[in-house]
């Protein structure tokens, strides 16, 4: 298995890219795995414009046609040259599975696939093959540590000329998280408000992010995870007093379990505890958080995190779906994953 570390990516996409035909990059962080993935797309050497020499599918077209990815990564170019063959897809799909392998073991082609994943569990779908092939370059993306959390702010305030002061620093790292692409799009929307000004001070970050609503949602969420049916209530009611949108506690609530399931993933292939896993990957949650957190990783199992995982994220469809009703269907799921929190929490207290 070729894994390229989360560290590792910047070195890697400037010299390394050329040495592979094929790339898997996957994780719970969509934004980071789109963006990574572009990033790769950029550095093929292939046109994006270019119809012919750049192919993009989903899971869509696999269904209809199981074997369209090798005979497209086999086809060569209309006009010549390399081509790339973009899959987005969950990573899961036996067609693409399938012809991953067979590719992933074959005579190396000159054309170039690069597919686009979901949260791929170990050992399963594309991932367990890429673990296995020499010929992958397999790309992981997590939600950003603070150290990559860092990078990302210096990265975008220095191309402003913005410096940031170190309360503000804080701040706004509490802010950030759980998706790439958002969290570049809160820096900007920051560093577009004080273009020009110089200096991000810590007052600019609660007037532009963090404001007392983000306080409610984090409010929700911890109530959710305590098993508090009481301070859910006050929590959502307060949420909806603001005017803020019930969609951010949903999606709050989806980035938490999603930190959950990577904690959680941490201490099953390490043997560890959750105390252990907070110091590297909980590094950035701020500290009155992290006892609420770490009760939540000693209760919670991993298959009910992925489960509960994935009803958040349908719940936050039919939210989109059926508007009107928005706050009706987002409490409903929200009060339901606070009882099953408030029942582990029992039976924990009486092992």
């Amino acid at each position: 298995m070729v894994e390229i570390k989360s560290h590792d990516f910047d070195r890697f996409s400037k010299s390394s890219v050329e040495s592979y035909r094929i790339f898997l990059v996957y994780g719970p962080d969509r934004g980071l795995v789109s963006e990574r993935a572009a990033i790769i797309a950029a550095r093929s050497g292939v046109a994006a414009d270019d119809p012919f020499a750049m192919v993009k599918l989903d899971s869509s077209d696999l269904s209809g046609d199981p074997g369209r990815i090798a005979d497209e990564v086999h086809a060569f170019g209309l006009f010549g040259g390399k081509k790339l063959i973009w899959v987005r897809a969950g990573g899961t799909e036996k067609p693409l599975v399938d012809a991953l392998q067979a590719l992933a073991g074959g005579t190396p082609s000159d054309n170039i696939l690069l597919i686009e994943a979901g949260d791929v569990k170990k050992g399963s779908g594309v991932r367990k093959v890429a673990e296995s092939a020499n010929t992958v370059a397999s790309i992981p993306c997590y939600a950003d540590d603070t150290r990559a959390m860092n990078a990302l702010i210096d990265d975008e305030l220095k191309a402003e000329g913005l410096g940031i002061t170190p309360d503000a620093r804080e701040r706004l790292l509490e802010a950030l998280g759980g998706d790439r692409i958002a969290s570049r799009g809160e820096i900007r929307k920051l560093a577009l408000y004080r273009k020009g000004q110089g200096t991000i001070e810590e007052q600019h970050v609660i007037d532009i992010i963090g404001d007392a609503s983000a306080v409610s949602t984090d409010d929700a969420v911890d109530a959710v995870l305590e098993g508090d049916v009481e301070r859910l209530n006050l929590a959502f009611a307060k949420v909806v007093a603001s005017k803020t949108p019930v969609f951010l506690i949903l999606q709050s609530c989806l980035r938490q379990f999603q930190m959950l399931d990577i904690m959680r993933s941490e201490m099953d292939e390490k043997n560890t505890q959750p105390a252990q896993v907070m110091q590297t990957l909980g590094r950035h949650i701020h500290f009155r958080r992290k006892p609420i957190v770490e009760r939540a990783l000693r209760r919670w199992a991993p298959q009910a995190i992925a489960r509960e995982s994935a009803r958040i994220q349908s719940t936050i469809l039919q939210t989109r779906q059926r508007q009107g009703l928005e706050d009706s269907i987002a409490f409903h799921l929200l009060m339901s994953i606070t009882l099953q929190s408030a029942r582990q929490a029992s039976a924990a207290a009486r092992r």
